[in-house]
């Protein structure tokens, strides 16, 4: 029974609350209906928006805490950025690393005595503090769908036979030939195509951050450059392979997530937070990850790029009390070293922990992919510097890729211009 994704209708700024909440935005009234303390969570991964407004009210109920929960379809840092400047700010709120780096120094609560910092490998910290809360591990790869795979070829699926493009593209032809019509699914999103995508092919590289400099300061030579065409051969493959080829930029997340789910395809380019929104429909268990298929010998095409992603800052304004930070502090406990905070990471949000002692059994097959990468040492960690118009930007780009309306040429010729008049972040 297919059940519809409630958090994609979210189209504003939507909150989840105890009923005795107050006022929107920011900390507000510190005191609830209840007599509690009031804080804001900010989230800003939208697949897991309803169970964290789920949550809410339950640990509100068990902990006299009243919480609100935020999501926004705008650029994360522009709306936190909205949020401090009409003074404003959430509680905790839920940022990528490039945030928290451009943020924490200015309003990022010092937790470096926190008890779970030992937990972990994947804090953030800025000038010496312990300033971000790693809310999960994530990774990028090609999902796959080995169900859908083996009853077509009538053999058990092994991804490391096809870690050349050579040899995948060798499968997708038996795939199609095998009655597969279109194979392949991919994400219009900008967030997709620019910042997970685009951005491997600098990530993949021995130093991304000279690569990034180098297209700061106009000297890269991307139409020459190795790792960029090697990732854009691939990226032509599974367009070519693409099941909306003929209108890639209509095709809608749900509709490709539920297509790989069921087994109408058998690849798309994602992240095991995918697994949020499959879970949704008539699922295969035999799904998982790999890492994306290149003609290359550097090892990059044996390995996911990931590492700790989403991070949670607590503000340090005097928009928010002592009281109010200690409550965020509280919740953050709470989730790393109680029963129920662990459950909602690992089995409601189906998220890889970052967190040692939490245990990892119930996890998902795309998150259970990720974490054997993680626990072998075969992730690529992220890059955490784009600057903050860059997935807008270079995403649109890319989009005009994808629909054919530039080549190549074009993409390094729009890709270069933006680069080197793009605004560094600050690290």
């Amino acid at each position: 029974m297919k059940r519809k994704f409630i958090a994609m209708a979210l189209t504003a700024v939507m909150a989840g609350s105890l009923a005795a909440c107050g006022g929107e935005g920011g900390s507000g009234d510190e005191n609830g209906g209840n007599g509690g303390v009031s804080i804001t969570v900010f989230n800003s991964k939208m697949e897991v928006q309803d169970q964290f407004v789920q949550m809410a009210e339950r640990y509100g109920e068990e902990k006299g805490v009243n919480v609100e929960v935020y999501y926004s379809n705008d650029t994360v840092a522009s709306h936190i950025a909205t949020k401090y400047a009409g003074n404003d700010p959430y509680t905790l709120a839920m940022m990528d690393a490039k945030d928290i780096y451009a943020l924490a120094g200015e309003y990022g609560a010092d937790m470096t005595g926190e008890k779970w910092v030992e937990n972990t490998e994947y804090a953030i910290e800025v000038d010496g503090k312990v300033v971000g809360f790693p809310m999960c591990v994530e990774a990028r790869g090609v999902m796959y769908n080995a169900e859908a795979i083996e009853a077509v070829t009538g053999e058990t699926f092994d991804p490391t036979k096809y870690q050349t493009l050579d040899a995948f593209t060798e499968l997708l032809e038996q795939l199609v030939a095998g009655g597969m019509e279109a194979p392949v699914g991919i994400m219009k999103e900008d967030w997709s195509l620019a910042g997970h995508f685009l951005g491997e092919t600098y990530e993949q590289k021995e130093d991304p951050e000279a690569a990034v400099t180098a297209m700061l300061e106009g000297t890269a030579d991307l139409a020459n450059d190795e790792k960029f065409n090697s990732l854009l051969d691939t990226f032509d493959v599974l367009k070519k392979y693409n099941y909306a080829a003929g209108s890639p930029i209509a095709a809608e997340r749900e509709v490709s997530e539920q297509k790989l789910a069921e087994g109408e395809i058998a690849f798309m380019f994602g992240g095991n937070w995918d697994w949020s929104m499959i879970n949704a429909y008539d699922y295969t268990e035999n799904m998982g990850m790999m890492p994306i298929p290149q003609n290359t010998s550097d090892g990059t095409n044996t390995k996911l790029v990931g590492g700790g992603s989403k991070f949670f800052m607590i503000d340090s304004s005097d928009n928010t009390s002592e009281e109010q930070r200690q409550a965020a502090k509280d919740f953050l406990n709470w989730l790393v070293f109680e029963a129920d905070g662990n459950k909602f990471i690992t089995e409601e949000c189906q998220l890889v922990p970052a967190f040692s002692n939490i245990d990892a059994s119930a996890l998902d097959p795309l998150s259970l992919s990720v974490k054997s990468y993680a626990d072998s040492g075969s992730l690529i960690g992220n890059y955490n510097y784009n600057p903050d118009d860059m997935m807008t930007i270079c995403g649109g780009i890319m989009q005009k890729y994808l629909a054919g309306e530039i080549d190549r040429a074009g993409l390094v010729s729009e890709l270069e211009a933006y680069w080197s008049s793009a605004t560094p972040i600050a690290h």
